[in-house]
């Protein structure tokens, strides 16, 4: 079977009513246990190819970029599926030229590297909140095609995705952060500034699809307000656009374990972890 036979077409556990219908989280867990099998075909070859991917990921506040990333992420080797999550710049970043610090996070071969934001915080965060001026702006719009362009030449796959969430979505999403203990690093005193600005974010969004959607280098537009769905889908789109096969391999059987030759339990007290559960 092609391993594009074997993504192509999610199995169905009920239809779809309307495009607000959530998906069961058992048929989730089942398809994305389907798919978790293609990312480790997917990492086997990369690793036996040498080949180099590059997965951006972008999108409002609350639109699922860290959890899709996760999903992506949760059953293969951090070693080839490398997470590059770049804090501030550095005052000395400041003054680099601006990919600058994002050059050196490209995949080498065997290696498939996914950003968490990315260069395109110049487009979206730098310009809304004015960490930067407009020329600096557009200065980046006009050249990121080119700089892209390099990057493909240079043998990565680019692949570019934009998660979209609606504003009643977003708000409940960052609402749950300031009631959840568990998620309340999530929302940070930028998020709560950014939320205010919904629509010069819509703005910055459609300029930079303007100038740097293009044809080598185009951007994927993900529809978020279903987690669920939206992870799958973004597997699905990518396992799509790799050009990957199944890696012949032999049959794994463990080998027999030695024998004791005289060893004998260490009778030294250890301090085991307390066992509440």
């Amino acid at each position: 079977m092609n391993h594009h036979d074997a993504i192509a077409e999610p199995e169905r556990t009920h239809e779809r009513a309307s495009g607000h219908e959530r998906l069961s989280a058992k048929a989730y867990e089942k398809e994305l246990a389907r798919l978790h099998v293609e990312l480790v075909k997917v990492q086997q070859w990369v690793v036996h190819t040498g080949a180099k991917i590059c997965v951006v990921f972008e999108g409002r506040d609350g639109a699922g970029k860290g959890g899709t990333i996760r999903a992506i992420t949760e059953r293969v080797s951090p070693r080839v599926f490398r997470v590059v999550a770049l804090p501030a710049p550095t005052d000395r970043e400041k003054t680099q030229m601006y990919m600058q610090r994002y050059l050196p996070h490209l995949p080498a071969a065997g290696e498939i590297t996914l950003f968490d934001r990315s260069w395109y915080n110049r487009a979206g965060v730098e310009r809304v909140m004015g960490f930067c001026t407009q020329e600096q702006v557009e200065t980046f719009l006009h050249g990121v095609p080119l700089v892209e362009q390099a990057i493909i030449d240079s043998g990565v796959i680019l692949l570019k995705y934009w998660l979209e969430v609606g504003q009643e979505e977003q708000t409940r999403r960052l609402e749950a952060r300031i009631h959840d203990e568990r998620k309340i690093w999530k929302l940070s005193p930028m998020d709560l500034r950014s939320y205010s600005r919904w629509y010069d974010y819509s703005r910055a969004r459609d300029d930079m699809f303007a100038a740097t959607d293009t044809e080598h280098a185009p951007w994927y537009v993900v529809r978020s307000d279903d987690k669920r769905r939206a992870r799958l889908n973004v597997i699905t789109h990518l396992l799509t656009n790799i050009p990957y096969s199944a890696v012949p391999r032999e049959k794994v059987k463990l080998p027999k374990r030695q024998k004791p030759d005289g060893y004998r339990e260490n009778e030294r007290p250890l301090r085991y972890v307390p066992e509440p559960f």
